[in-house]
């Protein structure tokens, strides 16, 4: 990826962008080349960029200014005006610990808690602690070739690509403004925004940094977007929408590559050609004027190392008086490997270029001449026919589907802009209209899954194009007809009973080899799955279970009705399927290969086959499909065993979940018998939950550190290889490619120094790492030509490297075996698909148990690759958690990167990160939930209702006795909209607003509020919370499903209509919400007593509704009706609302009980 995204914290944050800037900087134009700082230590000053900046210093912001420090620390670490200093908008929040209130003493101001609640503080539980958001640092980076060509270049072609950098970072922002750039406005439930509108503008600031951490030519530029943005419709400053930020990176980062390469396409004549980058990796786009052999001198760390060593060599001559033997030499390179941590230092670019073109030429064996230019096509967006376009958008869309079960607009623009690389444009306004113009033809090609909007909005709340302001640009999720087809076809073979079933024989019961027998969970699986006639059964189980165990059982029961053979094991991967034929003992196939061979031979499974598919939440949607269609075709039946909270499919994936999560009745594991420690298996289960709880569990048992991560993989090397010299088996996991490469970096330079590995003969591999024999690899493709023992070679097979011959072939055992098991892989195979084996990722190590396991937590990491990486170890399981985020190209502190961030508060975060795909039928369903949710609805009523009637109360405010300037403060401030709703709420009690505001207002005094209008609301909330309602009438509150305040008063047609549709769509989710869950017998709907017959019935019903709206608008789950306490004041009063309808439910019941009895005791009498 060229573009990189990281939330920058309020604060000295900004700080980072500061530390390399050259001293005694002067002005310098887009347009000024970089030479002007050839001889000055450091990086360029800042410059302004974006179409916001009009807003700012009564025009004395001029984009390709230099921003100095003051400036930036007035925008980005206080939220406040670069120039004037006057606030841009409400103070950046300060997320107050519940800790730090603890200490506070008892306040004297004599308020109230309604009023204290306006305060600026807002308090939080330390794990879920917020920090306030001050920008965006964008970090956009030129193809590594590019850099290299830059670094190495003459002055005249420097000048051209920092030009064509500084062009497409532009077009990009400019992009962004159009495109993606928006706030939020309106109030939901839990605070939030619910109407999404357009801005004037981004502000950012733009600095250039010319290397690598490593000190290898990285020309690149942090782009810091500041959070404050004008909205088009009142100019009032607000923050960015954070959410579309996050969504766009990937698509962002496809487009200003094709960006940049148009512009230096242009600009040089260069070409540009696909080059492969090593497995998982996609292909890079690179010149084709710089070679591979440049590209690797730049792209490691082996500079530092070679000085490293002749300085040890150095060193050891003049303490010796003679050179060093190659075994020696070989030890000191080891010691350089591990001493060499490149720590970035600060340069002239002079310098820099000097010693970039030296390397170069060095390894081309002359100076980097210039690029042979050439005359390419350049495209106009008129080039492109309608055909093709559509042909293009059909290739997008099943390239993504391909991969997602469902996608949205920004995972069809990075596709387009992928595709549409190869080409090269004239103008970067052509490249962006032929990429939209693909991305509509893919949406069309695609099957939306956002319902239409379910009432219309009046045209004030609708954008230009007609879409409504309360649907976020880009936000429709969609999917292919052919993946929901797929998975309904799976859920009708879930329900289809027509498979093969046996009954538990007596091998279920007997004693298990090793001792011991099934447990009761167990045993009620298996006696589920073997008697149900299920077509498509599941099996759920969490690490360490037991799911190896029961399915041996199973295998045993069923052979012996169907006779040995019956049993047939597939999994996702051909290492996953080894290891199930291994534990097993039947015949097993990885899911790609089998259905070639039954396209290929036509091979197929039998009536009466039981088919065993393992780690089924790691297979596709489509494999799935078509294997089990083969299966409910021939009589067989099909088993799915994994576990949806671990790790999910690459492709199009979630059909695991979906089949589990549509049944009531799935079979399911639930003792964890790996662990040695009563306390982890609970903890274990905890962390697949997502329980923050459990995290004190692992800290009580000093299972978890923290620090930097260069720090934390120190420490999870040194337990790793710890337990290694105890003879543990044990495994050292971390989530990034790069941690792993430098773990087994490292592991692999202290075993040679250890003598474990001779170094004297090695062999490349194609990541720039090597390898000799003792050493520990991993292969990485399947190769069934390559056999050890009676198994072939597969992915993921960790092997002891025992040969190492001339050619570049390598004699290989498995590892843990003493003799057998050996291969010779080809120079060809060593060379591009095999890698060093010490340190796995998350994926790699799913499926294996071992003593210990050492875990590198990054913040990034989601819950499923956490839960799997913390399930390894039988003994002990330790996270080493790093809570900083580090890059290639910086050290030190970064942006976002907070003082306060702990374990505990990295592992909260990572336990709310779900990574898991939903199917795409529980995506339309969440969909469907979600846009005609209570929640939904009454965001938009209230929104409505503020903006029909913002004029009626203004008036009032005016006529409170407020001064005039205390009334402008009033109703320009961001408290004004809950003001006005308090008031609504006030008037639906039928009291008289007119005469509630001057009441309030002459209450107290405003000499110490920050915020008047916050105050007026707390004091009219108390009003209507203590005064309202039975204590004042008996009339019933005029409230849309017992909550929301009516909108009363005049106010135009098409805001009443738009009103009107919504509170009868209220009403009506509120009743279908009430309904559902009594045919469902939910829990909940016990607190709401038995439903009496008669005239009562329609008053329960109502009050249920009530209960059911608050449920639905505060998103409650679980058995208790009203959830959790609330804590802000407008849900305080709903639930007291809510609380009161369920109390008059129960009463209504309760009396039809009474009567009832009554009736029943008069009858008997007569009867006697």
């Amino acid at each position: 990826m060229t573009v990189s995204m990281r939330v920058m914290s309020a604060g000295d944050g900004y700080k980072y962008l500061l530390r390399t800037v050259a001293a005694g900087d002067g002005k310098r134009l887009l347009s000024t080349p970089l030479t002007r700082y050839y001889t000055e230590e450091g990086t360029p000053p800042g410059r302004w960029m974006g179409g916001g900046l009009r807003g700012l210093g009564d025009g004395l912001v001029v984009e390709g200014n230099v921003i100095t420090e003051a400036q930036l620390q007035l925008l980005i670490g206080l939220g406040r005006d670069p120039v004037t200093g006057d606030p841009l908008g409400r103070a950046y929040p300060v997320y107050r610990t519940a800790a730090a209130h603890a200490l506070d003493g008892p306040r004297g101001d004599g308020h109230g808690p309604t009023e204290r609640a306006a305060a600026s503080a807002v308090e939080q539980p330390d794990e879920k602690r917020r920090r306030a958001v001050a920008g965006y640092d964008f970090t956009f980076s030129i193809p590594k070739s590019a850099s290299i060509l830059w670094g190495v270049g003459d002055a005249a072609t420097q000048e051209r690509i920092v030009a064509a950098h500084h062009t497409a970072v532009a077009e990009v922002l400019a992009y962004m403004e159009r495109e993606v750039a928006a706030t939020r406005t309106g109030t939901t439930a839990q605070g939030g925004a619910v109407a999404q509108v357009d801005v004037t503008g981004l502000i950012a600031t733009a600095f250039d940094h010319f290397d690598s951490r490593a000190g290898d030519p990285h020309l690149h530029t942090h782009v810091v977007i500041s959070n404050k943005v004008q909205t088009v419709l009142d100019g009032k400053w607000r923050s960015l929408d954070g959410r579309p930020m996050h969504e766009a990176v990937v698509a962002l980062s496809e487009l200003h590559e094709s960006l940049f390469a148009d512009e230096l396409t242009r600009s040089l004549g260069v070409q540009w050609q696909q080059r492969e980058r090593g497995r998982d990796r996609h292909a890079a786009w690179a010149l084709t004027d710089v070679p591979d052999a440049l590209v690797a001198e730049f792209s490691t760390r082996s500079r530092h190392i070679d000085v490293e060593t002749d300085r040890l060599i150095e060193e050891y001559v003049a303490s010796h008086g003679r050179r060093p033997t190659p075994v020696t030499i070989m030890k000191l390179r080891a010691h350089a490997t591990l001493a060499t941590r490149p720590a970035k230092q600060v340069h002239s670019l002079a310098d820099l270029t000097a010693a970039w073109r030296e390397r170069a030429a060095r390894v081309l064996g002359h100076e980097m001449s210039t690029v042979a230019e050439s005359s390419p096509v350049l495209l106009n967006a008129e080039d492109l026919p309608r055909a093709a376009v559509d042909a293009l958008g059909v290739s997008v869309m099943t390239a993504v589907s391909e991969k997602r079960a469902t996608w949205r607009h920004w995972n069809l623009t990075a596709e387009a802009a992928r595709q549409m690389m190869p080409y090269r444009f004239a103008s970067a306004s052509d490249r962006e209209a032929v990429v939209g113009l693909i991305v509509d033809a893919a949406e069309r090609a695609s099957l939306r899954l956002t319902p239409p909007e379910l009432a219309p909005s009046p045209v004030e709340f609708q954008r230009d194009d007609g879409t409504s302001v309360f649907r976020p640009k880009h936000s429709v999720v969609f999917t292919s007809t052919e993946l929901l087809d797929a998975e309904t076809r799976l859920l009708e073979r879930a329900g289809l009973l027509t498979a093969p079933r046996v009954a538990l024989g007596t091998a279920a019961f007997s004693r298990l080899t090793g001792g011991g027998r099934l447990a009761e969970d167990q045993l009620a699986a298996l006696a589920s799955v073997a008697g149900s006639s299920r077509v498509i059964d599941v099996l759920v189980g969490p690490a360490g279970a037991g799911k190896t165990t029961a399915m041996n059982a199973l295998r045993r029961s069923w052979e012996s009705v169907h006779g040995a053979g019956s049993v047939v094991g597939l999994a996702p991967s051909a290492a996953a399927a080894k290891v199930l034929a291994t534990d097993l003992g039947i015949a097993t196939e990885n899911l790609a290969k089998w259905w070639q061979t039954h396209i290929d031979e036509g091979s197929s499974f039998q009536a009466g086959q039981l088919v065993i598919i393992d780690e089924a939440s790691l297979a596709g949607t489509m494999p799935l499909d078509r294997v089990t269609a083969l299966a409910a075709s021939a009589g067989a039946k099909v088993l799915l065993v994994g576990d949806y909270a671990q790790l999910q499919s690459v492709d199009a994936g979630g059909a695991f979940s979906l089949l589990v999560h549509d049944r009531t009745d799935a079979p399911e594991l639930t003792d964890v018998h790996r662990f040695v420690h009563e306390w982890e298996r609970t903890a274990s289960l905890g962390l697949r939950q997502g329980n923050p709880n459990v995290i004190d569990l692992y800290a009580a048992h000093d299972r978890l550190r923290d620090g930097s991560t260069e720090a934390m993989a120190d420490a999870a090397y040194g337990a790793w290889r710890a337990d290694i010299r105890s003879g543990k088996s044990t495994v050292l996991i971390s989530d990034s490619n790069e941690a792993v490469a430098a773990l087994n970096v490292r592991a692999r330079s202290e075993l040679i120094l250890e003598g474990r590995v001779d170094a004297l003969h090695e062999v490349a591999l194609h990541d720039g790492t090597r390898a000799a024999v003792g050493d520990t690899v991993i292969t990485r493709r399947n190769d069934r030509r390559l056999y050890a023992s009676k198994s072939w070679v597969r992915n993921g097979d960790r092997w002891a490297v025992i040969g190492v011959h001339r050619n570049g072939s390598v004699d290989v055992r498995r590892l843990g075996r003493r003799w057998g098991s050996t291969v010779l892989l080809p120079a060809s195979y060593v060379a591009q698909h095999i890698e060093l084996g010490y340190a796995v990722t998350s994926h790699r190590a799913q499926g294996i148990t071992t003593d210990t396991a050492h875990v590198v937590v990054a913040p990034s990491m989601p819950r499923e690759n956490l839960y799997v990486a913390m399930t390894r170890g039988r003994e002990a399981n330790t996270a080493y958690v790093a809570v900083d985020r580090p890059d290639v190209a910086h050290v030190g502190p970064r942006p976002g990167d907070a003082a306060d961030v702990t374990a505990r508060s990295i592992l909260c975060g990572i336990l709310q990160h779900v990574g898991a795909e939903l199917s795409a039928y529980e995506t339309l369903v969440a969909e469907q939930d979600a846009w005609g949710s209570v929640a939904q609805l009454a965001a938009e009523y209230e929104t409505l209702a503020a903006a029909a009637q913002h004029d009626r109360w203004a008036a009032l405010v005016r006529a409170s006795g407020l001064s005039p300037s205390q009334v402008s403060d009033v109703v320009h401030s961001d408290a004004f909209g809950p003001l006005t709703a308090e008031l609504r709420r006030a008037e639906a009690h039928f009291i008289d607003v007119a005469t509630l505001l001057p009441r309030v207002v002459a209450a107290r005094g405003f000499e110490d509020a920050q915020d008047i209008a916050a105050v007026l609301r707390a004091r009219v909330a108390a009003v209507v919370s203590h005064d309202t309602g039975a204590g004042r009438t008996r009339r019933t509150p005029r409230l849309i499903a017992g909550l929301i305040p009516r909108a009363l008063g005049p106010m135009d047609a098409p805001m009443h209509q738009a009103l009107a549709e919504r509170a009868d769509l209220i009403e009506a989710r509120a009743s279908v919400v009430l309904d559902q869950a009594l045919l469902a017998g939910e829990p909940w709907t016990r607190a709401l007593g038995v439903a009496p017959r008669g005239a009562a019935s329609a008053a329960w019903h109502q009050n249920g509704c009530t209960v059911a709206a608050y449920r639905d608008r505060y998103g409650i789950v679980g058995a208790k009706p009203l959830g959790a306490l609330p804590e802000s004041t407008a849900q305080k009063l709903d639930a007291a609302r809510a609380r009161a309808a369920r109390e008059a439910a129960q009463r209504l019941g309760q009396d039809q009980r009474v009567d009832a009895l009554s009736r029943s005791r008069v009858l008997a009498g007569l009867t006697r």
